[in-house]
This record gives structure tokens, sequence and C-alpha cells, in this order.
């Protein structure tokens, strides 16, 4: 009987969603932000914008199925996702799924901006009240620096990503809204960037399954250049300035990350968010810079973009169904 529960008839190990990880979310993410990077495609280059618009549909259907699956997990096995909750690390992740309602909004805003409108508020609640959380987590001291992880700038990140989704945003309270976040998720990423940055250099590497999170340490630039872009509604130097560092950090850390020696798992999305919000920045980039080498590198990165939600979509599913996903 123990045998039975943990392999099929025939062998194989046995799909549960006890087993479905929070950083699956993070797909949602990737996926919403290649939605609206071909959405400024449109603008740029001429892309057909029903690309964008089916792309956005793929992301709410994926939010569904997860936001269900992890429901039901929830209500099985609350014990579980209270574990999940409480980890140094993997608790961070549950950022993704507050970043991925904020950038649903903007998805959702092009169909009905009220809506949008809705979903945008309340995923500025959960985050903001998810960065409280991990605040108060780490005034309580004695936390060990080896778990200074990238997926630390998840939480930080997600308070920079209300001003993304919401530079635009007519209600009165929006733009205090908009800085509240942008001054919490500036001093979040700085201070989590800079720990993280002392921990990989000064400690131990990664272990194998968490190098592809490394990503992520270009978040903050990025995401940082899109809000404070879409709330000054300007490119200056600042915002190039941040552009720049993060495009720098991903052809850096690419070497280390992209190597056929790490297998891959669910942790491997964690570099769609980031990758999105640099081509996004490229592209709003090259929009304002109007120069063809800017535009070159905009279409460049979203075609890498592009090709890396794929292959993560195909190998996603591919494990999904050989039941090699879900399991413990």
């Amino acid at each position: 009987m123990s045998h039975a529960t943990t392999t099929t008839h025939y062998g194989q190990p046995r799909s549960s969603v006890k087993h479905l990880p929070v950083n699956l979310f993070a797909s949602v993410m990737g996926i919403s932000g290649l939605s609206l990077a071909w959405r400024g495609a449109h603008q740029l280059f001429g892309a057909d914008v029903e690309i964008a618009e089916g792309i956005g549909l793929i992301a709410i259907l994926t939010f569904l199925v997860l936001a269900i699956g992890y429901a039901m997990k929830w209500a099985r096995y609350p014990a579980v996702v209270k574990a999940e909750f409480n980890h140094p690390v993997a608790g961070n992740f549950f950022g993704t799924v507050t970043i991925a309602v904020l950038l649903l909004s903007s998805v959702i805003g092009f169909y009905s901006a009220t809506l949008g409108e809705v979903v945008w508020t309340l995923g500025s609640i959960l985050t903001i009240g998810l960065a409280f959380v991990i605040a108060g987590r780490l005034f309580r001291g004695k936390e060990d620096p080896a778990h200074a992880a990238p997926a630390w700038l998840i939480p930080g990140v997600a308070t920079l990503d209300i001003a993304v989704a919401g530079g635009t945003m007519p209600m009165a309270w929006a733009h205090e809204l908009n800085m509240f976040a942008i001054a919490i998720g500036t001093m979040m990423a700085l201070v989590f960037f800079t720990m993280i940055f002392s921990r990989v250099v000064h400690h131990e590497p990664l272990p194998a399954g968490m190098v592809p999170s490394l990503i992520i340490m270009i978040a903050p630039f990025e995401v940082g250049f899109l809000a404070y872009v879409n709330v000054t509604h300007h490119v200056d130097m600042f915002a190039g300035l941040l552009f720049y560092f993060g495009l720098f950090l991903f052809i850096s850390l690419s070497f280390k990350v992209f190597r056929r020696s790490i297998p891959f798992a669910a942790s491997w999305w964690a570099i769609s968010f980031p990758i999105a919000a640099l081509s996004n920045a490229a592209i709003k980039y090259a929009a304002y810079s109007d120069t063809w080498v800017l535009k070159a590198l905009a279409g460049l990165i979203l075609a890498f973009l592009s090709v890396t939600i794929l292959v993560l979509v195909v190998r996603t599913l591919h494990r999904l169904f050989t039941h090699r996903l879900l399991v413990g």
C-alpha cells in the first residue's frame, strides 16, 4: 500500500497537488511579460497585436489553472503550504503570485479598464501586505547569511511592479500609492541585492537547482526602469543607467546560468520574468532613443524571450505529462 501511494500501477511516479510548487506562478509573470513585450513590439515594429492578445489569454488561463491547483493544495495540505510560506528561501516565491496579479491587470486592462483597475488594486494590497510580512521576518534577526538567495529580491521587486502596472491608473490616490511602492521596492531591492551579492561572492556556490534564479538579480534594475519611466512618463539619464546595468548583469550571468549541466525543473521559470522585464525595458528605451542599434537590440531580446518562454512551456508540459512535475 505504501508503494501504491507513490507510484501508479504502471510504475510511474504519482503526481499530487501536494507537490505543486508556488514558484510555478513565475510562469504567469513570464508569459504576461511576454504579452506586454509583444504589445510594445506592435508599437515599435508594427507587429500584429493579435500575438500579444493570444499570449495574454494564455497568461490568464495559466493563472486560473495554477490558482485553482494551489487553492486545492491549501485546502488539502495546509501544513505543507504553511511550511512553504515560512521557508527562508521558498517563502519569497509567494511574491510571484502577487506580481502575477499585477501584471495580469495590465493584460486585462486592454479589454476592460475598470476590471484592470480592480485587479491592480487587489494586487497592490496583496503585494504591500507581503512586503510587510517579509520585512517583519528579517527584523526578528538571526537570519542565516547563507539564506540570502536571489529569491529574496522577489517581494521587494513586487512592490516596484505596482508602479509598473499602475503608472497610468486614473484614480486620484494611485500616484501616491505608486510613490509609496517605489520607495519600498527601491530600498528593499538595494538592501537585498547587496546581501545577495555578498553571499554569492563570499560563500559557497548556489546549489545547481538554484543557479537559474541568479537571473533574478537583473530584475531590480529593469523593473526599476519600467516603474520609474511609467510614473515619471519620460526616459532620462537615470533610467538609462538602470537599463544598461541590468543589461550588463544579464550578459554576465548568462554564462553562468545557461549551461546544459543544470537540470531542468520548475525553478527554471525564475529566469522568465527578469528577461521579460529586460525585453519590455529595451523596447521602451529603443522607442525613446529611436536608433537602429537599440531597436535591433530590443528585437533580439524579444526573440530570445519568446524562444525561452516556448522552451520552458514545452519542457514543463513534458514533465507534467510524464508525471515528473508534481512529485515529491
